[in-house]
């Protein structure tokens, strides 16, 4: 799930204007739990029905807040005292929120109540900090994917079957590279792949924006050059640097840059409205701008649901070795350390980390839960509605996902790391800003 940039610069704040949450239950029967996503304070509201109908007198209160006032909220509210007892977190917090001593650690709960970890299948580890305690329970999982406008691979005589088993190598691009080429259209009507082609005057961009959405590139390019054995840190979990010099990442992000110098992806800045808000991928790819797009699976239900046009998904890329490399981010549900009903807000975390709240919230399809029987029923649900989360789950089967990295200093290093990926591929900046890029995550990552 994506964190908005504004909602980093609270996380290594201790003070801050604001008194956090005003209306925050004091009773010893209230657990107050917070998320930014209003898609699961209803899917989890299901949950709290049940726990409360199961502990007679006990009141559950889900509150969502916008994203980019929730960690401003939860900051002024570990200050004031009144942050709620626990709370959807994204992993670029932990750092911060650990060493504040905010967080409870769960290692003893978890014990007593025989809570077994192995049931998560994506997650875990994620949520060890560098004292080597468990901070959260995951609370979810997302990846990417390929959405495409089925229609259009159609009438550009591209199979759908082929589409679910794309190539791809920072050589040539494998078949990826072919299909994207075949599904940009110019202003004339002709493909990116027959002669005559105007890359100057693109009508629909064979694949949506891959150069600067993130330093991390879970939408974009992770799943291209992961496959290549690459990671963003020189350790999985805490790294001291990133691994931006590493030639399979600099060929991959050439290649990327190609994509846009050949016309078939946007550059920078390509869709913007006039308050430079960029326009969704789900608008484009209903609106033909683009024929086909990565996009997080978070998305699918939005996707699925387009009037009119028909989205398929395909899976990631194989790369050179035949198989696929799918970076998952896994958002954490913490407990925090100055709550004052610790056991009946750890009944609740726990409760919603079961199979059956998994399986009643997820079924909604708005998040994918982190055990698999859940999301097997998540994957049913949801075709019943059109939506077919197969290749996700496929995923999780084929054992492709691999953890996103947890480092330290989250806000610094993508105020960082955002600027000079633009200037690259925005044609500012040369190869060199690789070296630039790997010596700024060293510099903050050694930060206390």
């Amino acid at each position: 799930m994506k964190i908005a940039a504004a909602a980093l610069v609270a996380a290594t704040a201790l003070v801050v204007a604001g008194c956090g949450s005003s209306d925050q239950g004091s009773g010893s029967n209230t657990v107050n739990w917070w998320t930014w996503d209003d898609k699961q304070a209803v899917a989890y509201g299901e949950c709290e029905k049940a726990f409360e109908a199961a502990n007679p007198g006990t009141d559950i209160k889900i509150t969502r807040y916008n994203v980019d006032d929730y960690f401003t909220k939860l900051t002024a509210g570990f200050v004031a005292g009144t942050a709620p007892d626990a709370f959807q977190n994204s992993v670029q917090f932990l750092q911060a929120y650990a060493s504040q001593h905010q967080l409870m650690p769960l290692d003893d709960l978890i014990t007593k109540s025989s809570v077994d970890l192995k049931k998560f299948s994506v997650g875990v580890d994620t949520w060890k900090f560098t004292d080597g305690k468990q901070y959260a329970l995951p609370l979810d999982w997302a990846a990417s994917a390929l959405y495409y406008n089925a229609d259009m691979l159609a009438k550009a005589g591209v199979p759908e079957a082929d589409v679910q088993k794309l190539t791809w190598n920072p050589d040539d691009g494998g078949t990826f590279d072919k299909v994207v080429a075949r599904l940009t259209i110019d202003k004339n009507g002709r493909h990116g792949d027959e002669p005559g082609f105007d890359k100057t005057q693109i009508a629909t961009y064979g694949i949506g924006a891959m150069a600067g959405r993130s330093f991390i590139g879970e939408t974009s390019w992770a799943p291209f050059v992961n496959t290549l054995g690459w990671r963003l840190g020189d350790k999985d979990q805490w790294p001291t640097k990133f691994n931006y010099t590493d030639p399979r990442f600099t060929k991959t992000m050439k290649w990327v840059l190609s994509l846009t110098d050949r016309g078939f992806s946007p550059k920078l800045g390509t869709f913007t409205t006039g308050n430079q808000s960029t326009i969704s991928d789900v608008d484009l790819i209903g609106s033909g701008k683009v024929a086909m797009t990565m996009g997080g699976s978070w998305s699918a239900p939005s996707f699925g649901k387009i009037p009119g046009v028909k989205v398929g998904i395909a899976p990631t890329v194989l790369g050179p070795d035949g198989k696929r490399s799918v970076l998952s981010n896994s958002n954490g549900n913490n407990i925090w350390a100055g709550t004052k009903n610790p056991d009946l807000t750890w009944k609740w975390v726990s409760f919603m980390g079961s199979e059956e709240c998994q399986t009643k919230a997820g079924a909604t399809g708005t998040f994918f839960p982190s055990i698999p029987a859940a999301m097997d029923n998540t994957v049913t649900s949801m075709k019943s509605q059109g939506v077919d989360l197969t290749v996700f789950n496929q995923y999780v089967k084929d054992d492709v996902l691999y953890p996103s990295t947890a480092y330290a200093n989250g806000s610094a290093v993508q105020s960082g790391e955002q600027p000079l990926f633009e200037a690259y591929f925005a044609g500012q900046r040369s190869d060199d800003v690789f070296a630039e890029m790997e010596r700024v995550s060293q510099e903050i990552l050694a930060k206390n």
